[in-house]
């Protein structure tokens, strides 16, 4: 029996099939977040070989030493996702018709994090899974029926920004510097509508990134050095994006706060 073209996995895999593969990581996360009411989400990015204090305990010595000092931001990612989802859980009754979700890159370290803090509140939280030879898998608490598997680093990130209400970034590496920088590019040239932009972990920050010197060389403007924030805590953290979040729908949908 001759397989039906669109279940032809050879075709389907090559380069004819191309745009088809576009438009499946494009047309099956929309269709499932009109099914569940996801309208808003907070996204979370940070590196994934940032363990757990399991993790840790459970590295016997092969934890590379630079990455002691970081432990603490997956306890406080975790913490920081559990009182924003705790919010989200009753966003309906200040917001009708809205849902707030924590998203993240739905793999280990701080992507974990984000999604156990969203399973400890008793929310549902969204993981968008890459297909990566090493590094990344899906992490087990997000929601299954909002885990995405991506093949596309381009359609991933769409779908990051979306429903995206602010970010946060933890300390990571390449991915978390690629996704934070391409964020703050669309905010600066006006592709993405102005959301909060929230770098946690100031002293890591100041520390990889001068931002400023930046500035100085007029490589960019002044104030878009005012695009994005810090905090420290995760209390700090959440009403942060409380606050932006709350003022933005209130303004926008002119809700009474």
């Amino acid at each position: 029996m001759t397989t039906l073209a669109f279940e032809n996995k050879d075709f389907l895999w090559g380069d004819d099939a191309g745009s088809l593969r576009i438009l499946s990581e494009y047309l099956h996360p929309k269709a499932e977040f009109i099914r569940h009411g996801v309208t808003d989400t907070v996204v979370i990015f940070g590196s994934a070989r940032i363990p757990s204090p399991e993790g840790k305990k459970n590295a016997n010595g092969s934890l590379h030493k630079g990455l002691l000092p970081l432990v603490k931001y997956y306890e406080e990612a975790v913490e920081f996702s559990r009182l924003l989802s705790d919010w989200g859980n009753h966003f309906d009754s200040e917001f009708p018709g809205r849902k707030l979700f924590i998203s993240t890159g739905g793999g280990p370290g701080i992507m974990e994090a984000g999604n156990r803090g969203a399973s400890d509140a008793g929310g549902e939280s969204i993981a968008l899974n890459i297909a990566l030879p090493f590094e990344q898998h899906a992490n087990p608490y997000a929601s299954p029926k909002l885990s995405f598997e991506y093949h596309y680093f381009f359609m991933r990130k769409l779908w990051f920004m979306k429903h995206c209400r602010g970010i946060v970034a933890f300390p990571g590496g390449f991915g978390t510097f690629d996704e934070l920088f391409e964020v703050l590019t669309l905010v600066q040239t006006e592709k993405k509508t102005k959301i909060p932009i929230l770098l946690y972990g100031k002293e890591f920050w100041d520390k990889v990134v001068n931002f400023p010197v930046l500035a100085e060389y007029g490589l960019i403007n002044e104030d878009d050095l005012d695009l994005f924030s810090y905090a420290n805590t995760p209390e700090e953290a959440f009403r942060f994006f409380q606050e932006k979040i709350r003022l933005e729908l209130t303004q926008k949908l002119g809700t009474k706060s």
